[in-house]
Formats: C-alpha cells, sequence, structure tokens
C-alpha cells in the first residue's frame, strides 16, 4: 500500500518561526552572555564569580519549573480553542518588565531576584513556541526547521556585539533595546493563523515506528542533551572570565565586544552546517550519526580551548566547539519532537525536556567553581569534553521514532 505524501509547511511559515526563535535567543543571550556579566562586575568586582554563579543557579531553578508550568498551560489553552500564541505575548511584556528590573538592580541581592524574574518571564514565552514548532511544522521538514534554529545564535550574538561595542550608549539604552528586538522577530508568527499538521505514519524502517512511543527514549534524549548543554552553559555565561584567564593581544576594555564578534562568528558558522544535515537527516531518516559527529566536534574544540595560550588559540578552539554544539543542539530539536508521547501534552512534555536546557546551570556553575579559578580554566574544560563526547554517544541508545 502507498502511504500518503506527509503534510508540508510553506518555506515562508519555516522563516517565520525561525525568526520567532531569533527573537527567543535574543530575549536571554545577550543578558546572560554579556550584558549580566559586566553588570556583576561593576557590582561585584573580585566576588563577580560567586555573584554570577547565584544568578545562574537561582535562574535555573526558576526555568525548570516555569518551562514545565508554562508549557501545560499552553496545552489546556489548546485544548480551550484558544491556541498558544497568548502565551508568547503575556511571556514578551514580561520579559520586558525584567529587563527593567535587571537594568535597576543595584546589589548582588536584587540582580539575584531581578534574574529569578526574568527566567520566569522568558520561559512564558518560549515553553508555547517550542510547542509551536512541534504541533505546526510536519516531521518531514523538522531537519530543515531545526537547521534553521541554528540562525538564532548567531544573530543574538551580533545584538551583544553591537550594544557592547557602543561605548557611548548608556546601560539603561542597552537593556531597553533588547525587548523591542524581540518583538519585532516575534510579530510576524503571533500574527500567523494557527495551522495544526496531521503527523502521517511512517513505515517502519528498523528505527521510525508508527507505534505509541515509549517514554524512556524521550528521558534518554534528555539526558543526552542535558550532558551537551553543561558545556553550552559554562561556555557562555563564563566566556568572558575566561579569555580574561589568558594572555590576550589588547586592551581588557575591548575584550567584552571582541567576545560579541566572536560570538556572532562562531554561532554564523554553524548556520549553512545545521541545515544541510538538517535537511539530509529528514531524507535519510537518519539523526543520530549526525548528531554523534556534531558531539566529538564540540568535544574537540573543548579540548583545545583549555589547551589555549593565547587570544587566537582561545577563539579558534572556542569557534571548533560552537559549530559541533549548535549542529547538535538545532538536530536534536528536531529529533526531539519526534519522540513526544503524546500530541494532547506536547507543551508539558516539552517543558520537561526543557530540563535538560535548565538543569545544567544548576550544574555547570557549582562544577566552575570547584575546578576553575580566575587564572585557569583547563581542568572544568577538559571534563566539559568529556561530558559532551557522552551527550554525543548517548544518543545511539534512543530505539524508536516517530
Amino acid at each position: 500500500m502507498t502511504l500518503p505524501s506527509p503534510p508540508r509547511r510553506s518555506p515562508i511559515f519555516l522563516f517565520v518561526f525561525a525568526l520567532a526563535n531569533v527573537g527567543g535567543v535574543i530575549a536571554y543571550l545577550p543578558l546572560l552572555t554579556l550584558l549580566l556579566p559586566l553588570k556583576i562586575e561593576l557590582l561585584s568586582g573580585p566576588a563577580r564569580i560567586g555573584v554570577f554563579t547565584a544568578c545562574v543557579t537561582a535562574g535555573a531553578i526558576a526555568a525548570s519549573g516555569s518551562g514545565i508550568l508554562f508549557g501545560w498551560l499552553s496545552d489546556r489553552s489548546m485544548h480551550g480553542g484558544i491556541g498558544r500564541r497568548g502565551w508568547i505575548t503575556a511571556g514578551l511584556i514580561a520579559t520586558a518588565a525584567s529587563y527593567a528590573l535587571v537594568a535597576l538592580a543595584t546589589t548582588p541581592v536584587k540582580i539575584v531576584l531581578a534574574v529569578v524574574a526574568f527566567q520566569l518571564a522568558v520561559n512564558a514565552l518560549l515553553a508555547p513556541m517550542m510547542a509551536i514548532m512541534s504541533e505546526e511544522i510536519p516531521d518531514a521538514q523538522k531537519g530543515v526547521a531545526g537547521g534553521l534554529l541554528s540562525l538564532g545564535s548567531p544573530v543574538a550574538s551580533g545584538v551583544s556585539a553591537l550594544l557592547v561595542g557602543q561605548a557611548m550608549l548608556p546601560e539603561a539604552a542597552r537593556f531597553a533595546l533588547i525587548p523591542v528586538a524581540v518583538a519585532a522577530c516575534l510579530c510576524p508568527l503571533l500574527v500567523s493563523r494557527r495551522h495544526l499538521v496531521v503527523h502521517s505514519p511512517c513505515p517502519d524502517d528498523g528505527e521510525a515506528t508508527s507505534r505509541p512511543l515509549p517514554r524512556r527514549d524521550l528521558a534518554v534524549a534528555g539526558m543526552s542533551r542535558l550532558l551537551v548543554q553543561i558545556a553550552g552553559v559554562v561556555t557562555q555565561a563564563y566566556l568572558l572570565y575566561f579569555f580574561e584567564s589568558i594572555p590576550t593581544d589588547g586592551s581588557r576594555a575591548d575584550l567584552p565586544a571582541r567576545i560579541g564578534h566572536l560570538l556572532t562568528l562562531a554561532f554564523l558558522l554553524p548556520l549553512p552546517i545545521a541545515l544541510v544535515l538538517g535537511r539530509l537527516s529528514d531524507l535519510t531518516r537518519r539523526r543520530k550519526p549526525f548528531l554523534l559527529i556534531a558531539a566529538g566536534v564540540a568535544s574537540a574544540g573543548l579540548i583545545g580551548m583549555a589547551g589555549a595560550t593565547d587570544w587566537a588559540s582561545g577563539a579558534a578552539g572556542f569557534v571548533v566547539y560552537a559549530i559541533g554544539s549548535s549542529v547538535f543542539v538545532a538536530l536534536h530539536a528536531a529529533f526531539a519532537m519526534q519522540l513526544l508521547p503524546s500530541p494532547a501534552h506536547r507543551g508539558r512534555d516539552l517543558g520537561l525536556l526543557n530540563l535538560a536546557n535548565t538543569l545544567p546551570s544548576l550544574l555547570g556553575p557549582p562544577l566552575t567553581w570547584m575546578l576553575a579559578t580566575p587564572h585557569d580554566f583547563s581542568a572544568v574544560l577538559l571534563t566539559l569534553a568529556v561530558l559532551t563526547l557522552g551527550g554525543g554517544l548517548g544518543m545511539l541508545c534512543v530505539r524508536a521514532w516517530r
């Protein structure tokens, strides 16, 4: 029997969703990688690593619970026929308010509380948005859609570089401009019409299955992503401090702007690679080999960072790491959505899967605090390399997918 061709979404909607994801990344990446570390450094000086660790840890606890909560609430809205876009709008408004709280914070305690408020708000935005990808983009296009998710990091890094590169731009203006950029990216998705996709069953080819999927595979995929994301948390959150720990050939005052440009380059290079591999994984219906290769590349980059002796070698190692990590995360997002057990609970289950993104913020900072010093990050980077490779190998244990 010939199976019907799976439904497809237009390329325009794929780019609309990719643009919305860009807005979601802009909502958190510039703050967590540069603006927040710079503000904490001004407030706390030598105690900056401890204060920043407190911010990241408290924020991760808030993000872990709020991702599940807002995913579940958006599921309830779907059952009621309302849809998820209203929650994204509410999250956008709350995120703008939380940026004001961070900008106005004047003590370590206030900035920790502001970061908690920010994490609650940004997860109200992100949790329903990723559920939209699961239910409005068919499986046959999820590889390409996952590859397009890689666009978020380079654009957000470019925003970071632009903000910190303008020396005359006051801090308040930097914090105010980000919510404006986020809103501009999200508007096309918010005004788009909801279009649910009925997923066609896949013929059994040894991996794909149309039978109900076990939660075990989703848990294995989540654990694999968690291991990879620990390195993502440490390298993004502590990147400024990492480069301060190695000799540089320029002024320390120029370091934030240089890091902003490096982030833009490092996150831009994976985009074509993720798109090509995403399309290949759609065509071959084999995502696990690409995930394993990506994890291996990321691990090699971390080893290069651990052995860095100057800006050039440190930057090269980070670029290699970013390529592998970005491709892994993009393809993993596509693969994980084919592991969701129940269409009725996509938001909740994606919120649970999002623990693989938030729990690393609880594990990475204490690991960094134990193994790193302001002058040496090599031990923690080597540990992260082992964990990242383990995450790639873990994906080989996933047995079935839709």
